[in-house]
């Protein structure tokens, strides 16, 4: 930030994109009003309800038939047992991005109060519990492992450049390796976490 404490709003292109982007900015976040929290329960509800209908056995039952699925039929109790599974999964998927997020921010430099902050507020004990391989000490030129969107990284240091870099695989089972170009872990752990997010399955695809 500079003397103003205005944040930085650097290009992808620009030459201090990385140091800039990757110091942490506080408050992190804005609280979410009722507006905000009505958007995402609508959203989950969408994806949620998908799922529902994929998985219920009526409405299974009305594609073989070549039938319309008439929304009216949400109201059966097994259709609503079908949501209730999907609401299920739907928390699973939250667990696992929750995982994701906390150990990229946790590896990028973000302390288990921050964690716990941004996780409802819950204490630090209780964030280092719930996510025990977020936040690690490390000395100067150990790598780091890292998982994200389905994928995995390893970070490096190059001690003869005193510079890090990155291989990783995405859920994709695509592979990069880096250049040993990035001035700190936290510049070559948020380039490894880009890589991932662009090689994420598509939708649809998490168990091909």
């Amino acid at each position: 930030m500079d003397e103003n404490g205005a944040i930085p709003t650097p290009g992808k292109h620009d030459e201090n994109f990385w140091p800039l982007v990757m110091k942490l900015v506080e408050p992190a976040w804005s609280e979410p009003g009722d507006d905000d929290t009505f958007v995402m329960d609508e959203k989950v509800l969408d994806a949620v309800r998908a799922l529902a209908e994929r998985i219920s056995t009526r409405a299974q039952a009305y594609r073989t038939a070549d039938k319309p699925f008439d929304p009216a039929l949400l109201a059966a109790p097994d259709l609503q047992l079908a949501m209730l599974r999907a609401l299920y999964e739907a928390k699973r998927s939250v667990d696992r991005l929750a995982e994701s997020a906390a150990t990229a921010a946790g590896r990028s430099g973000a302390s288990y109060a921050q964690l716990g902050a941004a996780w409802g507020g819950i204490k630090r004990q209780s964030a280092r519990l719930k996510w025990p391989h977020a936040v690690v000490k490390r000395s100067a030129g150990e790598s780091v492992p890292l998982r994200y969107a389905g994928g995995a990284a390893v970070i490096h240091h190059d001690p003869g450049v005193d510079a890090w870099w990155y291989t990783a695989t995405g859920a994709d089972r695509q592979e990069d390796e880096s250049e040993a170009v990035c001035a700190t872990s936290a510049e070559a752990i948020a380039r490894a976490t880009e890589f991932l997010l662009s090689h994420a399955k598509p939708a649809g695809q998490e168990n091909a």
